[in-house]
């Protein structure tokens, strides 16, 4: 289902005898938030916003500030199918508005637009496809993983290859495109990766992923994570992100010429992701339980370098295929699946574009196991470590002033603020 404009909703939703509407929007931390509406409110949610009280959602507005507005987008709009009743119940992400009517700055998917604008202005459209890894657990009192399978196992060792059917059929159903999925390295371990679209659009389809995993899992009597770390001593969960720049129709990442077939635009992207990477590192890693994933041994990177075959650092890019100049891309590996992808593709986008707006010079690639080299030899090749923990990645964050621009100063304070506090209460 493909909505494009207010009177395409109206007109399935009578159609299709539609029971409620769901209004979902993601707080700071990436979690959607949500409330139903019935039809008989649709109009006016649709031309003037539907109000509510924002004083309790995490980094909104404090008690005397509290109102706010729920526009939802049209080209949104989707019925869920895990909630197929005789009357379907369907959604529409939204976006945040004060009363007023302008944009709340708090509101992280404003915040994404804003950084898009910012590269469309350039003539650039971004286009992102993520990989989310996530475990499969028994629904017991403690964590028991589904099977002992690992990477790329099938059935009997993938017990859990139905589970992914059921999603990707039901993520088809919501306009998700899936290219791929397979079991991962750890015991109950999965991933399915989504065909890459422009930001925004993936953006919304990360967030309706995590919620569709989780919803088939749960009426499967199976309990779905994407923290990055569930289980101590084996491989935890990642996002690598796969990103690139258009313009024009064409990639702005492929150079016909280069060894590497990578433009300048494409080596001040990758630079900048370099150079930025500890600053941005806590909104794409948001979790104390993140810093358990980004240790060495368990594929995850912890040191800062680029190369193309090699999967111990922290950027690679994917080699050329001859004729595929359109896949032309990077693949960040830092982030987890527990992140804010709003947050997270803006920061990854503002590191990237100051890159390529200050032609920031790209270090040779390191094609050697960065894990096994020593420090002096780390020290040689200019490669810094990523933060060891939260604590560390937040004062690199405070002291940014890309992220406090790609954000806006209400989101860049209330993370600030709400992460301090999660590392005092595990601190203590």
């Amino acid at each position: 289902m493909n909505c494009q404009s207010i009177e395409e909703v109206y007109e399935v939703v009578k159609d299709q005898e539609v029971s409620f509407i769901q209004l979902w929007f993601a707080d700071v931390l990436g979690m959607i938030k949500s409330f139903s509406i019935r039809p008989s409110e649709l109009e006016e949610a649709m031309t003037e916003g539907m109000g509510f009280d924002g004083s309790s959602i995490m980094g909104f507005a404090r008690i005397e500030e509290s109102d706010m507005v729920a526009k939802p987008d049209p080209s949104t709009f989707q019925i869920l199918p895990w909630r197929q009743e005789k009357k379907p119940v369907a959604r529409m992400f939204c976006d945040i508005l004060q009363p007023d009517g302008s944009p709340f700055p708090g509101d992280p998917r404003y915040a994404f637009k804003r950084m898009l604008a910012r590269a469309a202005e350039k003539g650039y459209t971004y286009y992102i496809g993520p990989e989310l890894e996530y475990f499969y657990f028994a629904r017991n009192d403690r964590p028991e993983v589904l099977d002992q399978g690992g990477y790329f196992d099938t059935a009997p060792l993938d017990y859990a290859a139905d589970l992914r059917r059921q999603t990707i059929f039901a993520m088809e159903q919501i306009g998700i495109r899936v290219e791929y999925s397979h079991h991962e390295v750890a015991h109950s371990q999965h991933e399915i990766d989504m065909r890459f679209d422009e930001g925004l659009r993936m953006a919304d389809k990360v967030m309706s992923f995590r919620l569709t995993v989780k919803e088939i899992a749960w009426q499967n009597n199976v309990y779905a994570t994407f923290m990055p770390k569930p289980i101590f001593g084996i491989n935890g969960s990642g996002m690598h992100t796969h990103q690139s720049l258009f313009k024009e129709g064409r990639n702005a990442f492929y150079d016909p010429k280069d060894p590497f077939h990578l433009s300048e635009i494409a080596k001040g992207y990758i630079a900048g992701i370099l150079k930025h990477a500890r600053e941005i590192t806590s909104i794409c890693n948001q979790w104390v339980n993140s810093y358990k994933r980004l240790v060495p041994g368990y594929e995850a990177p912890v040191y800062i370098a680029w190369a193309r075959r090699n999967r111990s650092t922290m950027v690679r890019v994917p080699m050329y295929k001859p004729g595929k100049e359109m896949a032309t891309r990077i693949e960040y590996r830092a982030p987890d699946p527990a992140c804010n992808p709003y947050l997270a593709f803006a920061v990854m986008l503002a590191a990237g574009l100051k890159g390529v707006e200050n032609k920031y010079p790209l270090p040779e690639p390191v094609e050697e196991d960065v894990y096994h080299l020593s420090d002096a030899e780390r020290d040689r090749l200019g490669i810094q470590s990523l933060p060891g923990n939260l604590f560390e990645a937040i004062d690199e964050t405070a002291k940014s002033e890309l992220v406090r621009d790609a954000l806006g100063e209400h989101i860049f304070n209330k993370f600030i603020e709400n992460k301090r506090i999660e590392w005092d209460n595990v601190s203590y």
